[in-house]
């Protein structure tokens, strides 16, 4: 599992840019639980894809 796919962590699925940021709510395995902006809650396998992980400062610093 990818250490810093932790609650709390903010992360983006590299092929749903429309889904929005996310924050991780927990992290089994390779099961990730995540809450996304613009798609809920969802539960990502994280065996078949690889989320990025992503600096909440960066974030606004890009959309200002």
């Amino acid at each position: 599992m990818n250490v810093e796919l932790v609650p709390g962590a903010m992360v983006r699925h590299p092929e749903k840019p429309e889904w929005g940021l996310g924050q991780v709510q927990s992290a089994i395995g390779s099961r990730v639980t995540v809450n996304f902006e613009d798609a809920g809650k969802l539960l990502i396998d994280t065996s078949k894809v690889s989320l990025t992980v992503v600096d909440p400062d960066e974030e606004d610093r890009s959309e200002g």
